[in-house]
């Protein structure tokens, strides 16, 4: 098992919900330990790196909308395989396919936007998650 960490973002739904202290609460029953935790209001140029694989196409700015309605927080979460956990832990990118029991089947938007507001951004794998991390944690905000 690898020992990896994996940036999270609780989404501006999650947080307009107040579901952040409950889905933490549901990682932290997984064992896994938490590096850093902040909240932030995410700027343009933030989100055009984040989002550079679709920062060109036509629905972009419905997602920098939304990703700015309220300020997100940001997690960076430790443990064995915490990648892969946390994503089957989410469930599907769209709530409406996410079987119960998943944190998006159990509260992600299940009407037209359910692949946007569903609750959380989770890496994908320990490259982006580098990547990510750094995006948006300081090494100095990073508990070793």
């Amino acid at each position: 098992m690898a020992n990896e960490t994996s940036l999270i973002l609780f989404k501006p739904d999650a947080v307009a919900k107040n579901l952040v202290g409950t889905v933490l609460a549901r990682f932290e029953a997984e064992g896994f330990t938490i590096r850093g935790l902040k909240m932030m209001s995410l700027s343009d140029e933030i989100l055009a790196e984040h989002y550079a694989h679709i920062a060109e196409m036509p629905f972009f700015p419905s997602v920098r909308g939304f990703m700015q309605e309220s300020p997100v927080v940001a997690l960076a979460l430790a443990g064995d395989n915490v990648i892969a956990r946390v994503r089957d832990l989410l469930g599907p990118t769209d709530s409406v396919t996410a079987a119960e029991g998943t944190i998006r089947g159990d509260f992600g938007d299940k009407s037209g936007d359910s692949k946007m507001r569903n609750i959380c951004h989770a890496s994908d794998g320990p490259e982006t998650a580098a990547e990510e991390l750094k995006r948006f944690f300081g090494d100095s905000e990073l508990a070793r």
